[in-house]
């Protein structure tokens, strides 16, 4: 396979995708209208509900979908071949993975912004309620965790990253300035505050962390403090201040990324030297069901769902605005994967080596390798090309923990806020989900809990399905294109989580019996994270059975109202 054909593959699916389906069932079946109030405009308070131009709003909707995922999950399903990644790819944000995200931020939006705990006591019951808010607090921790380490450990091995990192950042606060304070023209605020990005990035292989902070800058714990007090930042302040500027900068560099490295592939066009199949025995598990919660982000994530509802439907300034924010995400999204994907596929003699490179230095390394290649092609130095992908890694956790935290928080209050009015202040909910992470990451138990972040991410996206499903069926709308994809994920992630739990435990059974090389750590942590695997498993399975009461109920009831009170 020739890079640059993958690439105009990847853009043909996104066009028809985008222009027909997209289209469709946006004013078809959801009725996206121009003139409906929205929640941003309705409760507009400056701090979650900001109503926002779409040019702005796409940028902080793909940059926060688009964190490390879509980069790691594409290389790491490489091991399988690349036919079956791209194959994912290609039907999985066609039939899914848009459609996941944009009715996830429609029907937020016409139950004036409410998150899916609200969404779901009202359509199911209250037990879904608790449960799926209880879920998704455990998976927001998982992510804000591994995150933290990822952060840290891309730092302290790229000191060149760090100037970088600032300069974005404090660019992104000017953008806000500018958009809202000053009313700056979008355009002068773009191209002055990406300018300013990238000459930070640009000075900082000339400035490393060393440079300041000496010996320190070698310590992982410095930059884990470091990456959750910058995503305080985000999760406390206004949105407008922060997060949304910040994220809005950061997709333009995300942007010259994916545009450097495709045109690189244009011109070079170098030719695939991984397999298009690996042997079974090289991939790590079968192709059903891991394939389908390894490669996740760039066809279908369940973090999506919680950005378009939490995030992105409290801020849309008009409902048609959905689909270029929510939808458009996702297929820039897609493109963003099947780079990664192009980039390990091409940067290696074969698979030996590919398979070396991954445990020197694991999907980040590979992609910094590829990345470095395509844009070498367009004569960047090797060495300024690698501390560019090193830097996109890290702005793609690092502002995605940010909105990790503030959901946490909307979590946090919507969950036990009547019991503990405490837990509704807004600094004290981020303190605690802060401490949190950070023990797990500094512990190091992240990496027991980074296991189940697949089947977890994509149990995520199958109950998000769940939910929209009922929602339509309670409007008499068109549900199949929601309902079947929400069965294929459901079983797909039931059989993951069952998968990995059999395998954690089984290393632990084979350990006591006297047959295995697990320290006693490693044991705890394998049979803590198998009996977890089982209790999401069966938290799943009361969702599903209270979301079939639901619909069955629904079906014969007369429509719902669009309306309910904001969570």
């Amino acid at each position: 396979m020739n890079a640059a054909i993958a690439l105009i593959l990847g853009l043909i699916v996104v066009f028809i995708g985008y222009r027909f389906y997209a289209r469709y069932i946006d004013r078809s079946v959801m009725r996206a209208q121009a003139d409906k109030m929205t929640p941003a405009r309705m409760y507009m308070d400056g701090v979650d509900f900001v109503p926002t131009g779409r040019n702005v709003l796409f940028g902080y909707q793909f940059k926060s979908i688009a964190g490390a995922a879509p980069v790691i999950g594409a290389i790491m399903a490489a091991q399988w071949g690349w036919l079956p990644a791209m194959l994912w790819l290609f039907a999985g944000v066609l039939f899914i993975g848009w459609v996941h995200d944009y009715t996830s931020a429609m029907i937020s939006v016409r139950s004036e912004g409410l998150t899916f705990g609200g969404l779901s006591y009202r359509l199911i019951s209250p037990r879904a309620r608790g449960i799926l808010l209880s879920f998704i607090y455990f998976y927001l921790l998982l992510v804000v965790s591994a995150f933290g380490a990822v952060v840290a450990k891309a730092v302290v091995s790229t000191g060149e990253a760090v100037v970088g990192l600032v300069v974005l950042t404090l660019a992104g606060v000017l953008a806000g300035q500018m958009i809202y304070r000053w009313k700056r023209d979008i355009v002068l605020t773009s191209a002055v505050t990406v300018v300013i990005a990238v000459g930070g990035v640009v000075a900082g292989n000339f400035l490393p962390a060393s440079t300041f902070l000496g010996a320190f800058a070698g310590k992982i714990w410095v930059w884990a403090a470091f990456a959750f007090l910058f995503s305080y930042l985000g999760a406390t302040l206004p949105i407008w201040q922060f997060a949304q500027p910040v994220n809005y900068v950061s997709f333009y560099i995300i942007f010259l990324g994916l545009i450097g490295g495709m045109v690189g592939a244009f011109v070079g066009h170098p030719k695939f030297t991984l397999p298009a199949f690996t042997q079974p025995v090289i991939a790590i598990g079968p192709i059903w069901p891991m394939l389908f919660v390894t490669l996740a982000c760039g066809a279908i994530s369940g973090w999506h769902s919680l950005v378009s509802s939490s995030g992105t439907a409290r801020q849309l300034e008009r409902e048609t605005d959905a689909r270029p924010v929510a939808a458009g995400s996702m297929f820039a999204e897609m493109m963003l994967g099947l780079l990664a994907l192009v980039a390990a596929s091409v940067a290696f003699a074969g698979l030996p080596q590919f398979g070396a490179a991954m445990q020197a230095g694991g999907a980040g390394g590979v992609f910094a390798s590829g990345l470095s290649k395509l844009l070498g092609y367009l004569g960047l130095p090797a060495r300024v090309g690698a501390t560019f992908a090193a830097v996109l890694i890290i702005i793609l956790a690092i502002t995605v923990m940010q909105l990790v935290l503030r959901f946490m928080r909307l979590a946090t209050a919507e969950l036990v806020g009547e019991r503990m009015p405490a837990m509704r202040n807004v600094q004290l909910a981020t303190l605690v989900a802060c401490l949190l992470g950070m023990v797990l990451t500094l512990s190091g138990w992240w990496q027991y809990l980074w296991v189940l972040f697949g089947g977890a991410n994509q149990l995520m996206a199958s109950l998000a399905l769940l939910v929209v499903s009922i929602w339509l069926v309670s409007q008499r709308r068109k549900a199949t294109f929601t309902f079947i994809p929400m069965l294929f994920m459901f079983v797909t992630t039931i059989g993951a989580l069952c998968y990995t739990s059999y395998n954690l435990l089984s290393k632990v059974s084979m350990s006591v019996a006297g047959g295995g090389e697990l320290t006693v750590g490693a044991a705890i942590g394998n049979a803590l994270m198998g009996v977890i695997a089982i209790f999401l498993v069966i938290a799943a399975l009361f969702l599903a059975y209270d979301g079939s009461r639901a619909l069955i109920r629904l079906r014969t009831s007369p429509p719902t109202e669009e309306a309910s009170a904001p969570a």
